[in-house]
C-alpha cells in the first residue's frame, strides 16, 4: 500500500468517528456530501427539531438518503430535555420522578416508551440515560436529569431505562461517566472538578455505570470533568487513566461517546479539533462535536487526525480500533418502534406517578381568583428552550417584585438564585411555590408562609398533576 493510499484510509476513520452536527430543520448540501464521504454520524439538535414527529422522520430520511447505514442521534432523556417536544413538554416524565416512585419496572416501560418513539423516527441512537448520582443539591447541570441522590436507586433504574429503550431496537448511552452529580458548575461553562476520592466515586459514582455494564449498554458518555485523583490536569474526555477505569475496571468493551467537544469543559485553550485527537488517544471512540456546527469543523477535525497518526501520535491502530466499535453500536440494533413488546405506558398512568413523586409542603391556600406567575430562568444548555410548567398569566424577571394578591408562583431551582428567593420572601402571601428543579431547600425564604409543590421536573405527566393539585385548591385554568 503507498503513502497515499494509507493517508486515504486514515482520512475515511477520521470521519468515521465523528457524530457532528449541522445548523437547522434541512440538511444542506455539504453535510450530504460528507455523509455520501463517510462521516459516521449525525446527532440532532434543538435548532434541528421543530417539535413535530413527522418533520424529524423526514429530516432522518433526508439524512439516510445521504448515506443509509449513518449513526443518528439525539438527547431524549424524558422530562426537562426533549428534542422531539421542545414545545409541547415530554410525554413521559423524567428520571428524578421516575426515582422518587421507585417502580423499576415502570422505569423499563418509559425507557421503551422513548425507544418506540425514537425508532419510529428512524433514530438509532439515545444520548440518555443519565447515570449520575445527583448528590450535590447545588449542581447546575444534573438535578432533576438525574434518578436521585443514592447510588443504589439510580443504579437500578439506569439498568431498567436502557433495558427498555434496547428493546425498542434503539441503542443507549449512558452518561455521563465517571460521573458529573458531584459537582457545582457546568461543563458547558468551564471545567468542574470532582472533589472526592476514588474509594468515594467507587461507593457512589461508578455505581450506576457498573449497573449499566452489566444491562448491556451499547455506549457511555464520557464528562469534561476532572478528576485529580487520577488526572491532575486533563478532563476525563481526555484522560487514560479515568477512561481506563471503564475499561479495564468495569470492563466495558462498547463504544466511548465523549460529550460535545464544543463545551469550554474539553475545547477551552485548545480547540475542538486538538481536542478531538485528545480524546481518541484518551480512549473515545466517537467524537460528538456540538450543535450548529459548520461542515468545515468536520474537515478540521479530520485534518487533525490525520495529522496526528501522521505525526505518531496517535497510533493508527487506536483509530482504527475507534471506528470498529463506533460501526457495532448500530449492527448490535434490534427492528425497534414497537417498544420491544412493552406494555406501554398510558398518559394517565404518567400523570399518576408524577402525582405520587410531587412533594407537598404546607396547606394550600384558597387559590380562588389567583394569578400564575412564572419567574423566568434561563434553562441550562443541556435542556434548552421548551414549555416549562402551566401557562402563566405573566411572566417576572428574576429580583422583580411579585404583583398584590393570591398567587401561584413558578420556579425552577429556586434555592440556586438568591433574587428569586429574595421575591418569594418579600411577598406576604397567599402564594404558593411550584418548583419544577431539583428540591433544594427553601433558602433565603425559610420565614415566609408560603406553601411549595416540588415537582422533579418538567413534562407533560408532571403538568397534568400539578394542574390537578392546584385546581383541588381552587385554580381554575
Amino acid at each position: 500500500m503507498s503513502i497515499d493510499d494509507e493517508l486515504d484510509g486514515v482520512a475515511a476513520q477520521a470521519l468515521r468517528v465523528q457524530l457532528a452536527s449541522f445548523a437547522g430543520p434541512a440538511l444542506p448540501p455539504e453535510w450530504a456530501e460528507l455523509l455520501a464521504e463517510g462521516l459516521g454520524g449525525i446527532c440532532l439538535f434543538g435548532s434541528n427539531l421543530a417539535g413535530s414527529s413527522s418533520d424529524a422522520a423526514a429530516l432522518v430520511g433526508a439524512i439516510r438518503g445521504a448515506r443509509a447505514d449513518v449513526l443518528v442521534a439525539t438527547d431524549e432523556e424524558g422530562g426537562d430535555v426533549t428534542r422531539l417536544h421542545p414545545r409541547s413538554a415530554s410525554p413521559v416524565p423524567g428520571a428524578a420522578v421516575l426515582g422518587a416512585v421507585d417502580s423499576v419496572a415502570l422505569t423499563r416501560r418509559v425507557g421503551a416508551a422513548v425507544g418506540a418513539e425514537l425508532a419510529v423516527a428512524g433514530i438509532d441512537l439515545d444520548l440518555g440515560p443519565v447515570a449520575d448520582v445527583n448528590s450535590n443539591p447545588d449542581n447546575p447541570v444534573i438535578g432533576t436529569r438525574s434518578f436521585g441522590a443514592e447510588p443504589a436507586l439510580v443504579a437500578r433504574h439506569v439498568a431498567a431505562w436502557v433495558a427498555g429503550l434496547q428493546a425498542a431496537g434503539v441503542a443507549a448511552c449512558v452518561k455521563h461517566f465517571p460521573g458529573h452529580g458531584d459537582t457545582a458548575q457546568d461543563s458547558h461553562l468551564t471545567l468542574p472538578v470532582l472533589p472526592v476520592g476514588l474509594d468515594v466515586a467507587r461507593s457512589r459514582e461508578l455505581v450506576p455505570f457498573a449497573a449499566a455494564v452489566a444491562a448491556g449498554a451499547a455506549a457511555v458518555m464520557t464528562s469534561h470533568i476532572l478528576v485529580p485523583e487520577l488526572d491532575p490536569s486533563a478532563p476525563a474526555t481526555l484522560s487514560a487513566p479515568v477512561l481506563g477505569l471503564l475499561r479495564a475496571e468495569l470492563g466495558y468493551d462498547g463504544a466511548i461517546v465523549s460529550d460535545a467537544l464544543d463545551m469550554a469543559g474539553a475545547s477551552a485553550g485548545r480547540g475542538i479539533p486538538e481536542a478531538a485527537v485528545l480524546a481518541l488517544a484518551a480512549g473515545c471512540d466517537l467524537l460528538c462535536l456540538g450543535p450548529d456546527q459548520p461542515a468545515a469543523l468536520v474537515r478540521e477535525v479530520q485534518a487533525a487526525v490525520v495529522a496526528a497518526v501522521a505525526s505518531g501520535r496517535l497510533p493508527r491502530a487506536r483509530l482504527d480500533d475507534a471506528a470498529e466499535r463506533v460501526g457495532r453500536i448500530r449492527r448490535g440494533l434490534g427492528a425497534g418502534g414497537s417498544g420491544g413488546g412493552e406494555d406501554l405506558p398510558g398518559a394517565g398512568e404518567l400523570a399518576t406517578a408524577a402525582r405520587a413523586a410531587c412533594v407537598v409542603e404546607g396547606v394550600l391556600p384558597d387559590l380562588a381568583g389567583a394569578r400564575l406567575v412564572s419567574v423566568e430562568t434561563e434553562a441550562n444548555i443541556a435542556v434548552g428552550a421548551g414549555r416549562w410548567g402551566l401557562v402563566p398569566d405573566l411572566v417576572a424577571a428574576g429580583g422583580d417584585a411579585l404583583p398584590d394578591g393570591p398567587l401561584v408562583v413558578q420556579v425552577r431551582d429556586a434555592h440556586r438564585r438568591p433574587e428569586v428567593a429574595a421575591m418569594l420572601a418579600a411577598h406576604p402571601g397567599p402564594l404558593v411555590v411550584v418548583e419544577w428543579g431539583w428540591p433544594g431547600p427553601r433558602a433565603g425564604w425559610e420565614d415566609a408562609p408560603h406553601a411549595r409543590i416540588c415537582t422533579r421536573g418538567n413534562g407533560r405527566p408532571s403538568i397534568a398533576a400539578v394542574t390537578a393539585l392546584l385546581a383541588e385548591a381552587g385554580l381554575r385554568r
